[in-house]
């Protein structure tokens, strides 16, 4: 989506994919500032590790304890983070709604995406989130810290995966996030409860693939219930790395249709 972005701007620049071993990215990011690179997006397992590799890091990058985005202006690093915001505007552009409005079940809170949204959804205003993870009980210094980065008193609540757990908590949410890595390969098990959503859900999955829809999103499909894939969030966390970068709005309707395109080849 970045080298569809920058032919439409008119940048002189290409986006291309390096490589970088565990434990070197405060090596590789001084390379890239010796070589003139402009901006670098962080994958796993590397998000960590390059929060404490940049010269500043972003408020809400440290809030959300990773940086994916790096933005290199002056030989300095800066370091962001759009898994949150991205979150929001995917939000926003796929069901017409704000997180503050929703009540939230996030299933796989514990991990480093779900902790993410929890977070960014809290710092949005969220006043009713339910934090779903195998283990329920490990998710109480993730309560602890949404309570303290928040100057109002959210309702929090946690749940395990049983089935009658969620089924309990299903019940009383609007939208469902999935930030587990549960549906990328055909064989997971289902997360839900069969027959446990409603038309009136959104159904988040922040898993894609282009084999076909997840198990989550076909239980979205046969209740009628609006629903989002990964593809979403994607977009527009990259939109808003190209903002960091090129400080322009972010050409988005070329980005899409790169990843459209780029989806259309790796299903044939």
């Amino acid at each position: 989506m970045h080298n569809p972005a920058l032919q439409a701007c008119g940048i002189d620049a290409q986006y291309v994919r390096v490589q970088v071993p565990v434990g070197s990215v405060k090596e590789a990011f001084g390379l890239f500032v010796k070589q003139g690179f402009i901006g670098v997006n962080i994958t796993i397992p590397h998000k960590f590790e390059a929060l404490d590799a940049v010269d500043v890091v972003d408020q809400l990058a440290q809030q959300l304890g990773a940086v994916n985005t790096l933005a290199i202006r002056d030989g300095k690093m800066f370091g962001y983070n759009t898994d949150g915001p991205g979150f929001l505007r995917s939000v926003k552009e796929a069901f017409g709604a704000e997180i503050k409005d929703l009540r939230v079940l996030i299933i796989g809170a514990g991990g480093g995406a779900g902790r993410a949204v929890a977070v960014q959804s809290v710092l949005a205003g969220c006043r009713d989130l339910v934090l779903a993870n195998r283990t329920a009980s490990k998710l109480g210094p993730l309560v602890k810290e949404l309570r303290e980065a928040t100057p109002w008193q959210a309702r929090l609540q946690t749940c395990s995966l049983e089935s009658h757990d969620l089924a309990e908590h299903l019940a009383n949410v609007d939208l469902i996030v999935n930030a587990t890595s549960v549906g990328m390969k055909a064989e997971d098990a289902p997360l839900l409860p069969a027959g446990s959503l409603e038309s009136r859900h959104l159904v988040y999955d922040m898993v894609y693939r282009t084999t076909g829809p997840t198990d989550i999103i076909q239980q979205a499909n046969f209740a009628g219930a609006k629903h989002a894939d990964g593809m979403c969030l994607l977009l527009h966390q990259g939109a808003i790395s190209f903002e960091h970068w090129f400080d322009q709005p972010a050409p988005l309707e070329a980005m899409r249709a790169g990843l459209l395109t780029a989806g259309d080849s790796r299903a044939a």
